[in-house]
């Protein structure tokens, strides 16, 4: 009971910073000694290699004159156009919350 409290007030927190929650990863509660919980939190930084290949094969499947790459956990898309790239932006914005992580440009 008062591990749920403390994890909606990191949620909570994380909202107040305009931080997604989503990119928290919950681990399994574990027993420390007598009647204490444990539990480990892990922060998601960047995008898997798995959820970058899904976006880059959607990408891709628009049939726009980009180029998109996978730099460690990063994806990079680039054009000869700014309307190319402004039309894969407006399509990752619409991604994004299907791959729950947020999008820097």
């Amino acid at each position: 009971m008062r591990i749920e409290a403390i994890e909606d007030i990191i949620r909570s927190r994380l909202i107040k910073q305009r931080i997604d929650s989503r990119c928290l990863d919950f681990g399994k509660e574990l027993y420390a000694a007598g009647n204490m919980l444990k539990k480990d939190i892990k922060i998601k930084q960047g995008i898997d290699k798995e959820t970058a290949k899904k976006i880059q094969k959607d990408i891709k499947d628009t049939k726009l004159k980009v180029q998109a790459s996978i730099m460690d956990d990063k994806l990079r898309v680039t054009a000869k156009k700014i309307d190319d790239l402004q039309a894969v932006i407006s399509f990752a914005r619409v991604k994004i919350t299907e791959f729950h992580c947020s999008m820097i440009i």
